[in-house]
């Protein structure tokens, strides 16, 4: 019998995917043009294009990798920070300052560093992260081997740091802070179940499967 709080993740997930497949096929009227994204991304490399870059806001974590991430999902993550509902002032201030087509040029370049595909079946998670992953309906959205999203506007998150992974996961617990938090109301709904330890474990758990993100260091960086 399914954990009543899985049922209800589970719940959540299903009404959720109409209105996210929606608003993907309203984003698919821009095309991005990868050789354009290159140029762009020179806003995006301090951060994202150095190997082991670490942000100190809201405390220390390594930045994401975004190279081999799903177009849709980088327009997605863009949107929220130019609408406030992810609350970074840095990347606020950067995403405000893109026009659609800035940002399907960044998202069709960064989503073309295509590396080995990951494999279908991850790692085994230990019984207790496996638990808290099926508590969260992980894989109802993410996919069985957390690098298939079931819609391309959600994250690939096998590999990812940890750090990053906790620090985004936390976020979406935070209410009322006007610089910290994120806006989602399934990602809210699933976070709140856990514990901080226990997002700690099932981010420690996710960046130790082999995926499909990588770092993508322009020359003069490497």
């Amino acid at each position: 019998m399914n954990h009543p709080l899985t049922t209800i993740a589970r719940s959540l997930v299903a009404a959720a995917t109409l209105s996210v497949a929606a608003a993907s096929a309203l984003a698919q009227g821009v095309t991005g043009d990868v050789a354009a994204g290159a140029k762009k991304a020179e806003m995006c490399v301090g951060c994202h294009g150095i190997p082991g870059y670490q942000n100190s806001f809201p405390e220390i974590h390594k930045v994401p990798m975004i190279s081999g991430q799903t177009g849709p999902y980088i327009v997605n993550a863009l949107k929220a920070y130019q609408k406030g509902e992810r609350k970074h002032p840095s990347m606020r201030g950067i995403a405000g300052s893109l026009t659609e087509q800035d940002m399907a040029d960044l998202a069709a370049y960064y989503a073309s560093h295509t590396g080995t595909p990951a494999p279908e079946t991850p790692k085994p998670a230990s019984a207790k992260v496996a638990a808290l992953i099926e508590k969260g309906a992980c894989i109802s959205c993410h996919g069985a081997n957390f690098s298939k999203p079931i819609d391309p506007s959600y994250p690939k998150l096998g590999g990812q740091h940890a750090d990053y992974l906790f620090v985004a996961l936390k976020s979406y617990t935070v209410e009322g802070n006007p610089v910290i938090g994120r806006s989602n109301g399934i990602m809210a709904g699933i976070a709140k179940q856990y514990s901080p330890a226990e997002m700690r474990e099932i981010a420690k758990y996710l960046a130790s499967v082999q995926g499909e993100l990588s770092v993508k260091p322009q020359p003069r960086f490497k």
